[in-house]
């Protein structure tokens, strides 16, 4: 790596102002937008989304995962229920979102707390996916130490022998979704000269949306 090229690294942006006038009152509303904008943009994977979580003692971790859900509540997402995101959210129910959409300069940040969806909920998103994927749900013990690969790849085996003459496999104990309800939520858009724009949700004593101008 040549490390002195890091300095140099630098992006122009050049997007539209992005004023207080323009903002819906609710942040799902302004999200949708933008996620629209995503769309038809032709983003590959605008879903993805890092997902920060933290122990109870504060030992944070973060990763990409994807966006399967939006409602008038929050963010849902799907998982293995015994991963490490999932060790950390029953200690900690407090977690933060991030989208990062570089080719239209914006992206949004979300903080909250974060609830399991019911089972017919999940059990409608399982039954929608591939059959494959149902059959690599079933088959990771997520973030489980392995010996190696070939063990992943005998579970797999064996499921498809297992399921071969059924179209679906039935959801798994430990595995479902959950859903982030925001209490904050910051969309930032790229400006020149790094004045960028940045306009925030926060809930107020009512209970009611606010949204505050920060500095970039």
């Amino acid at each position: 790596m040549n490390r002195d090229i890091l300095p140099t690294l630098r992006e122009t942006y050049n997007a539209p102002i992005f004023g207080e006038n323009d903002l819906p009152s609710n942040p799902l509303a302004q999200f949708q937008l933008w996620f629209n904008d995503a769309l038809s943009n032709k983003i590959k994977e605008p879903n993805a989304m890092t997902l920060a979580t933290c122990t109870k003692e504060g030992k944070p971790s973060a990763r990409i995962v994807l966006l399967k859900g939006l409602d008038e509540n929050g963010f849902i997402f799907y998982t293995n229920y015994l991963s490490r995101k999932a060790e950390d959210i029953k200690e900690n129910p407090n977690v933060a979102l991030v989208f990062l959409w570089l080719e239209i300069h914006r992206q949004v940040r979300i903080e909250g707390h974060i609830e399991m969806v019911s089972k017919e909920i999940s059990e409608t998103y399982f039954q929608s996916r591939p059959k494959g994927s149902q059959i690599g749900a079933w088959a990771s013990p997520q973030s489980q130490v392995i010996q190696n690969r070939n063990i992943l790849e005998e579970n797999v085996s064996e499921l498809e022998k297992k399921y071969k003459e059924t179209a679906h496999l039935p959801l798994p104990k430990f595995w479902g979704g959950y859903r982030v309800i925001p209490e904050v939520v910051e969309f930032w858009q790229g400006q020149p000269s790094r004045l960028h724009d940045r306009l925030r949700y926060s809930k107020n004593e009512d209970n009611d949306w606010q949204v505050e101008r920060l500095a970039p």
